[in-house]
């Protein structure tokens, strides 16, 4: 299953990850850019540990899971 991470920066400099399943692909940079803008707009998210207060980075991430029959 693909992934899509919002990383932004909270009030104490930490890096907050929220992750999105099923995302829009191929991911358009400028819409996540702007959404994530806007979510720093609008305080949309918060942290434990504060406010955002900046976009670190975003990311599509897949997880490969496979079984191992005992």
């Amino acid at each position: 299953m693909r992934k899509l991470e919002l990383k932004f920066v909270n009030e104490e400099g930490r890096v907050v990850t929220y992750t999105l399943d099923h995302p829009v692909e191929p991911a358009d940079p400028a819409a996540v850019q702007q959404a994530m803008d806007t979510i720093l707009q609008q305080d949309a998210l918060y942290s434990a540990s504060g406010g955002l207060t900046e976009i670190h980075s975003a990311r599509i991430v897949e997880r490969i899971v496979e079984d191992i029959e005992l």
